[in-house]
This record gives C-alpha cells, sequence and structure tokens, in this order.
C-alpha cells in the first residue's frame, strides 16, 4: 500500500498556514495550499503547489479537491481548514446591524465552504490508496465555548461555533473508519483567547502534526497552548 502523504490548506495565511507547510514538508507531506493571494495552478521548486480560491464561493471548493487529484495522483490525506472573517456592525453597539449579506458571506467563508471540504475529505480518504493518517482540521477559537456581548465578534463567532457542531458530530461519526476530526483552538496558558497577531504559527503546527499523527486521547474540541500542546480548560470547552 502507498504510504503517500498530502496536506491541503484552505485558507493558508503566512501565519498558521505557511507555519503548516514548513512543518509537514519535514515530516514527509506534499502540501497543497489555497488562498485569494498565491499564485494560481503553479507547483514551486520545493514541490508545493498553490491554488488560487475565494473560499466565499463556496461551489469552487469541490473543484480545489479534483485539482489536487488529477495533478498530484491522489486525494489530500490531511485537510486543515484555516479561514475566517468577520464583518463589524454598522452600529458598534448592535449586533443585529451586521448586513444580511455580509452575514452570508462570512457564514459561507467559515461553515459552508468547510463543510464541504469536509465532505470532500471523506470522499478522498475513502477512495484512498494511502496508508497515511486521515484527519479534518478546523482552526477555530475561543468563541464556539462562550458568547461574548461583544457585537463586533458576531459573524466571527457564528461561523465558527456553527462549523464546531459538525465537526464534532464527524468525530464521533468516522471514528470507526479512523478518520479524525479537530477543532483546533488555541489559548493563553490561563485559558483566555488569543488575538489574530498573537497565534503561533509554529505552535499551531506542532500541534497540528501531533493531532494527525500521534495516537492520543484528545478530544475533538482541541484546546492548546503554543509549546505545551493539549489543555483542559474546563470553564471554556466542549464535550
Amino acid at each position: 500500500m502507498e504510504t503517500q502523504k498530502i496536506l491541503l490548506v484552505l485558507g493558508a495565511g503566512p501565519n498558521i498556514g505557511q507555519n503548516l507547510a514548513k512543518r509537514f514538508k519535514e515530516a514527509g507531506y506534499r502540501v497543497v495550499l489555497v488562498s485569494r493571494s498565491v499564485a494560481a495552478n503553479e507547483i514551486t521548486p520545493d514541490g508545493t503547489m498553490t491554488l488560487r480560491a475565494d473560499l466565499k464561493d463556496s461551489s469552487s471548493v469541490t473543484a480545489l479537491f479534483d485539482t489536487i487529484k488529477a495533478k498530484i495522483g491522489g486525494p489530500p490525506t490531511v485537510v486543515v481548514y484555516n479561514a475566517a472573517a468577520l464583518t463589524v456592525p454598522k452600529d458598534p453597539a448592535n449586533i443585529f446591524t451586521v448586513p444580511v449579506e455580509s452575514l452570508e458571506d462570512d457564514m459561507a467563508i467559515m461553515n459552508t465552504s468547510a463543510f464541504i471540504a469536509a465532505g470532500q475529505a471523506v470522499e478522498g480518504f475513502k477512495a484512498s490508496r494511502s496508508n497515511a493518517p486521515k484527519a479534518f482540521i478546523y482552526t477555530g477559537n475561543i468563541l464556539a465555548a462562550v458568547a461574548p456581548p461583544v457585537p463586533r465578534l458576531a459573524t466571527l463567532g457564528s461561523g465558527k461555533s456553527a462549523a464546531s457542531y459538525w465537526i464534532g458530530a464527524a468525530s464521533g461519526l468516522f471514528k470507526s473508519e479512523g478518520y479524525k476530526f479537530y477543532f483546533a483552538d488555541e489559548r493563553t496558558a490561563d485559558g483566555k483567547s488569543l488575538s489574530l497577531s498573537d497565534l503561533s504559527g509554529p505552535g499551531a503546527a506542532e500541534f497540528y502534526l501531533q493531532l494527525v499523527e500521534e495516537e492520543s486521547e484528545i478530544p475533538w474540541y482541541a484546546t492548546f497552548v503554543s509549546g505545551k500542546g493539549y489543555v483542559h480548560f474546563p470553564d471554556s470547552t466542549r464535550k
């Protein structure tokens, strides 16, 4: 049986996305990066494949997986969904003044496209001839576990918390198949949330690789601290 390992990162930004690429390459993975800013349909000298897409357009997701299978010769064995979006309400004090079209766009990025990607990942896992680990990891945050009264977080929290439901369900549904599903939520050492600029790309890359390659009892709602790995925060987590 083949042992080809392929990582697909959807939403491959300069922090977590690029660090995932670096760390997984070191572990023997072929890497595919998808974002709005990368070169379209390019293979770099180190073998990384880049595909340009706007994940607001959920209809584009299936074609990305088809392209990868056609150009690399197999489906991704690990899929990381790393995209996020946030729209500030027109009235900063009123959560319901987010324009509906902006809410729908942000939900498409964080939930609908992610849901389609997870379905495509499972189809690929089933069809894969590789004995490499199979995993889907979603870059989440604390807003799937707590609901602070902060209007500007309306779309970000709605998208992340919506995705957390089906990730948790899929974790149980596909456990017997050996497919792993995780909602990864980086925290400070005392369990607080982190700003986007404070997220650790290297810390996420190391933790995600551990989730994929090691057998552990880490739950699907995988809270972690950079440099420490999984840490359970009973007052702000999910089961």
